[in-house]
């Protein structure tokens, strides 16, 4: 028996439909550029496997982003990419070190030891998402005998979970200490496009500045964040770390059959920098979304925003009162710290709507 249509009186019952605009970089849509080399990509037949022109150009950018003769993978999703980096750099007996918050560790569903066959993930600290290179080696140097997962990579977030940026002097430092200690050095790139924005914005520091030339291995370049469609980059700077990384794709279902859709969408967004200025977007929206809570004085701002994440505290009541007012975000540091991203399409009006709901739920004068 089919039922009736609901009631006006029913719908203004119903709680808000959720606004996705701050719960993540996740949420918007595919960028325009990566769009239509989308659209372009589907005309006629090409080759499978990514024996194709696109492919054969996205990597050609990349290397030239980068400015090295680098092998490039693409695979579907963030956690493929970070797992079968670190699978191909360990053995099952080797241990990963990485942030007590970085995402391999705390939302990969254990696919980095599953694609490892046994990796075990050991966790370092530091303040505001980055790694302190004394506990690094700390963590390194806890155990050396036999019965002891050995330290084989250390594995860095750029930005980092915490929307704070490694400088490249930093980075040095961290991997430094790794190579001395003989481990490779992994990247999670899941947001490196907003990195790569605002590090280029302190004196021109370029891609490969605070890659390779500073000691890191392998890079995941995220592409989901910064506007693409399932797609995101493993890019070997040591080419000798890469053998048969194909094979493994293949085995844990990451090689795409039309990859022409996964790389096509590099080609529409590196081919003219729109990569960078899709990133540096959403950065600067996240500044003027952190300038408009200062003004709210229930709210304070828990850490420095560098790329397009504010971490904020608000009162439990107020946050309450968002959330019933179909505001969707994250908590994210202790009882009432959350976190609001902001994304390439990010708008003034989404700010205005938020601050505006914001203001009323603290109880404050507009």
């Amino acid at each position: 028996m089919s039922s009736s249509p609901a009631s006006p009186a029913a719908d203004r019952n119903r709680p808000p439909a959720a606004n996705q605009v701050f719960a993540s970089d996740n949420t918007a849509g595919i960028c325009p550029e990566a769009w239509a080399a989308l659209a372009e990509a589907n005309r006629g037949r090409l080759p499978s496997y990514g024996n194709d022109e696109w492919t054969v150009r996205a990597c050609d950018l990349l290397r030239t982003v980068f400015e090295t003769d680098c092998e490039v993978f693409f695979v579907f999703n963030g956690t493929a990419a970070n797992s079968l980096a670190l699978a191909s750099l360990c053995q099952s007996y080797h241990s990963v070190i990485c942030h007590d918050y970085a995402h391999v560790e705390t939302d990969e569903c254990g696919a980095p030891e599953f694609f490892s066959n046994g990796t075990k993930i050991l966790v370092a600290t530091g303040p505001n998402g980055k790694l302190d290179p004394v506990q690094v080696e700390r963590v390194i140097l806890k155990r050396t005998d036999i019965h002891y997962p050995k330290p084989r990579v250390l594995s860095l977030t750029q930005s980092t979970e915490w929307g704070t940026v490694y400088t490249v002097d930093e980075l040095k430092t961290l991997t430094s200490v790794a190579k001395q200690h003989g481990l490779a050095v992994h990247m999670d790139g899941a947001r490196f496009a907003n990195a790569a924005a605002a590090l280029g914005e302190r004196g021109g520091v370029r891609p490969a500045d605070f890659t390779w030339r500073a000691g890191v291995d392998v890079l995941c370049f995220g592409g989901t964040k910064n506007g693409m469609n399932m797609t995101e980059a493993v890019v070997f700077f040591n080419r000798q770390l890469a053998r048969e990384f194909d094979y493994r794709c293949k085995q844990a279902g990451q090689l795409a059959s039309k990859m022409r859709f996964l790389s096509s969408q590099w080609v529409g967004l590196l081919q003219d920098g729109a990569w960078l200025r899709r990133a540096t977007h959403a950065n600067w929206m996240t500044r003027k979304l952190a300038a408009a809570l200062r003004r709210i004085p229930q709210v304070k701002i828990l850490v420095e925003p560098e790329v397009n994440a504010v971490f904020a505290s608000m009162p439990p009541a107020a946050a309450e009162a968002m959330h019933a007012r179909g505001w969707h975000y994250y908590n994210f540091i202790g009882a009432h710290g959350y976190r609001l991203m902001c994304s390439w399409d990010t708008q003034d009006a989404d700010l205005d709507a938020f601050i505006a709901d914001l203001t009323v739920a603290c109880g404050t004068k507009p």
